[in-house]
């Protein structure tokens, strides 16, 4: 096996395999110095200014001359001078392809009366305010297995009762920006198909107002919906004894729902990476790629997110929108994002974060070209704001920042059904009512963390499996966990905690 992973004939760097020492023989060009596993090393001599290939696409300019053999990476590569800013082709639609020919698979999923199918069957208690929270939580946690076992006994149907809660809620515009992404995601999860019902607490005084949430959200009270405010209900402790009452209530008829045969037309599946490294777009991150473009074969939906982390990468899902509008909408989120980082003081290269970099990513052009990896080949079919419903079939973007929870939480709000999580350097997460399966992308971080991991992807680079042979182990992981098969984060009880809507404006 090779020492180096070369990405494309017209590179100007590969990829270590394991740590180099000084004067290995690197496709043809003896290592200078130390060179960590998953970092780049110049395979020609590189004058400053002059850009840098990396999967044939630009991912910084030398910031000073670099040797053939040298190490690439902080010391000697940045955005340039322009910050990035430089032409990139957006070839809108070049790349649309024929729509595949559809292929069946079923898993076993929970039918709603509503058409739509779930992959878990919860209960949830969500907070409007940060004030309720305590109390929702306390609701919850009254039927904890682990606290109190006996209190779902007799209902085996029912995955759990969760509590949602966030620190936001007050001291907001009530009609700015903020409070509309706040609501959409309240909505998102109060609707939720993994939800057989929900219970939302508020305080009463706050900001986001039950009554007017409920009215901008086109919902309504019902069986499988319960609002009330502490402060209406006569404190903390009378709203927790309301809460398992209500939830007392809705367990028998959430638990006469049974499991069966569905198309995986029905599964939308959320893309993450978090904790990238240098193998993350050679290993997991094209593997899911691969998985999600069998996932859109058989009529079911990807949703890309994270777009700080899509920076410099965007023209490669232009080239694949189907209409124009797509393209330019995907456009415009990316110059609204370089407008706000701008407006808050940052740049839009704050990206990789320090163990992004100690994995051997420099810029965030090159951890971009790598995470859009995740959205396969298939044709780009919408685009949607923060915690919108994701209406479309195949493969699609939703606009959200790239720190993983925040991301996830707007997708789940917009229907993510099931959650997929690469890593390079280690990841613990979860995201109820959405399963999530995590893939390592390399062997070492499987062998510290198989706890945590659902599946190792270094077996791409440590050679003898290819990205089509993982990406179908995906496929069949997807189906699983979508019948009801337990992730590896939920046998450790992640989710409740990592449910965090994107806050944005003054705090006031």
């Amino acid at each position: 096996m090779s020492a180096f992973i070369r990405l494309h004939p017209a590179d100007d760097v590969v990829i270590a395999r394991a740590q180099l020492m000084s004067g290995t023989a690197v496709d043809g060009v003896p290592v200078r110095g130390l060179i960590p596993p998953g970092h780049k090393i110049a395979t020609r001599a590189i004058t400053a200014g002059e850009p840098v290939r990396r999967y044939n696409q630009i991912i910084g300019f030398a910031s000073q001359a670099i040797a053939p053999g040298e190490h690439v990476h902080t010391h000697n590569l940045n955005m340039g001078a322009e910050k990035g800013n430089f032409e990139r082709d957006y070839a809108i639609g070049q790349d649309v392809k024929a729509e595949p020919v559809r292929q069946q698979a079923t898993f076993m999923g929970y039918k709603r009366s509503d058409g739509r199918v779930a992959t878990r069957n919860y209960i949830g208690v969500l907070s409007s305010v940060n004030c309720s929270a305590t109390a929702a939580r306390a609701i919850a946690d009254h039927f904890s297995k682990r606290n109190n076992p006996a209190a779902l006994a007799n209902f085996p149907n029912v995955d759990g009762v969760v509590a949602l809660t966030h620190g936001t809620g007050c001291g907001m515009d009530t009609e700015g920006l903020g409070i509309q992404l706040l609501e959409r995601t309240l909505a998102g999860y109060a609707t939720h198909a993994n939800f057989w019902g929900v219970v939302v607490v508020g305080l009463g005084c706050e900001a986001n107002q039950l009554n007017t949430w409920l009215a901008h959200s086109s919902l309504r009270e019902g069986d499988t919906l319960k609002v009330f405010n502490i402060q209406d209900t006569g404190g903390t402790r009378l709203t927790v004894e309301k809460g398992i009452a209500l939830i007392e209530e809705m367990l028998p008829r959430a638990n006469a729902i049974t499991r069966e045969p569905c198309s995986a037309e029905h599964i939308t599946v959320g893309l993450q990476c978090g904790g990238s490294d240098g193998y993350s777009g050679i290993s997991a991150n094209p593997a899911l790629g691969a998985a999600v473009d069998l996932l859109v074969q058989h009529g079911g939906t990807a949703i890309l997110s994270e777009t700080p982390e899509i920076y410099g990468a965007e023209h490669l899902l232009t080239r694949r929108a189907v209409k124009p509008e797509v393209a330019h909408k995907l456009i415009e989120r990316i110059r609204w994002w370089e407008n706000y980082t701008a407006i808050n003081g940052g740049e839009m290269n704050n990206n990789p974060s320090p163990g992004n970099k100690a994995g051997g990513l420099t810029t965030i052009l090159e951890k971009s070209l790598g995470a859009v990896a995740k959205g396969g080949t298939s044709n780009l079919q919408a685009v949607y704001e923060y915690a919108e419903p994701v209406t479309a079939k195949g493969f699609v973007y939703m606009d959200t920042p790239g720190y993983d929870p925040v991301s996830a939480t707007g997708q789940v709000a917009g229907g993510a059904n099931l959650i997929c999580f690469t890593t390079g350097r280690g990841s613990a997460y979860g995201c109820a009512p959405s399963p999530s399966l995590k893939f390592s992308t390399n062997t070492a971080l499987w062998k510290k963390q198989e706890e945590d991991m659902d599946l190792n992807c270094g077996e791409i680079v440590d050679g003898g499996v290819s990205i089509a042979e993982m990406g179908q182990r995906i496929f069949e992981m997807i189906l699983a966990a979508a019948s009801g098969e337990p992730t590896k984060s939920e046998r450790h009880g992640y989710g409740q905690n990592e449910f965090v809507p994107w806050q944005v404006g003054a705090v006031m």
